[in-house]
């Protein structure tokens, strides 16, 4: 379908963008649709299209289709991004996420660890340690799409990184260990933020950024996908799995009988692990 009127989006953050149909053929290529699907799905959409649509809009549109096409698995990968606010609104079942995402990688983790610095104590919320390193992460959740982690994290998470590694540069334990800082948020930084951390050796993991170090690049390479992917989950549903420190589709195969005390039925049960496995055999 060719558009005859230039269409105009509103972006969360309000700015005011040209559709392209490219970019939603993309996302949802790379959430696993077919060419042929992501070409159907685009056309049924522009017939919906009105200057000054919500970009939200159009993703529920996108999301409606794939779940009525019982495309379950690409369904969960094109919400990605939105299952990772679902992670809240409070900040610890993130901090388990991304505690998660370093053990797939191979490092033993902790989260929610009291460390002592060389001038005061700091309450870190993922220690990370693989064979000569140690990396220490600050866990920044947000709940809202328009909101940007300002340069103010990074300089404050900085100064307690220093504090913690004059300590440990007196240990024995960390002699010749490679510590490093990183501040993971679940939205973007600004540009300031980046350049600061970049400037002076903070590592930073948001939703995009880095390319190759990025949420998203994790969970493509490790598999792991957040619960609340799911939408054979009511909102209510994944909140009492959060609650009780469960975030990932995989540790629901271990979870039958919480499931059974929640009042699933089999049924319920058995279609939520068939989403789950879709997901995370993708």
């Amino acid at each position: 379908m060719n558009l005859i009127e230039p269409i105009n989006i509103i972006k969360a953050t309000g700015e005011q963008v040209p559709y392209s149909r490219d970019k939603l053929l993309k996302a949802l290529i790379m959430a696993g649709a077919s060419q042929e699907q992501s070409e159907g799905i685009a056309e049924h959409i522009e017939l919906k299209l009105y200057d000054g649509i919500p970009s939200s809009k159009i993703y529920q549109f996108a999301y409606s289709s794939l779940k009525s096409k019982r495309s379950h698995r690409v369904a969960g990968r094109y919400r990605l991004k939105r299952a990772i606010f679902d992670l809240g609104p409070s900040g610890y079942p993130f901090e388990i996420f991304v505690g998660k995402l370093f053990e797939s990688f191979g490092y033993q983790v902790e989260v929610g660890v009291i460390i002592h610095g060389k001038c005061v104590q700091h309450e870190v919320d993922v220690v990370a340690k693989k064979d000569d390193e140690v990396v220490i992460v600050e866990a920044k959740f947000r709940g809202d799409y328009r909101g940007k982690t300002t340069v103010r994290v990074p300089l404050y998470i900085q100064s307690r990184f220093n504090d913690i590694k004059a300590k440990w540069e007196n240990d024995d334990k960390y002699k010749n260990k490679k510590i490093k800082g990183y501040v993971a948020t679940n939205a973007r930084f600004t540009l300031d933020a980046i350049k600061y951390a970049e400037c002076v050796g903070l590592g930073l993991i948001s939703w995009d950024y880095p390319q190759s170090g990025s949420l998203k690049y994790f969970i493509d390479k490790s598999g792991l996908y957040p619960l609340t992917s799911l939408h054979s989950l009511k909102k209510s549903d994944k909140k009492s799995f959060l609650e009780k420190g469960f975030v990932l589709c995989q540790e629901l195969f271990q979870q039958q009988d919480l499931m059974r005390d929640l009042g699933f039925t089999q049924q319920k049960i058995s279609k939520v692990l068939k989403e789950a496995d879709l997901l995370i055999r993708s």
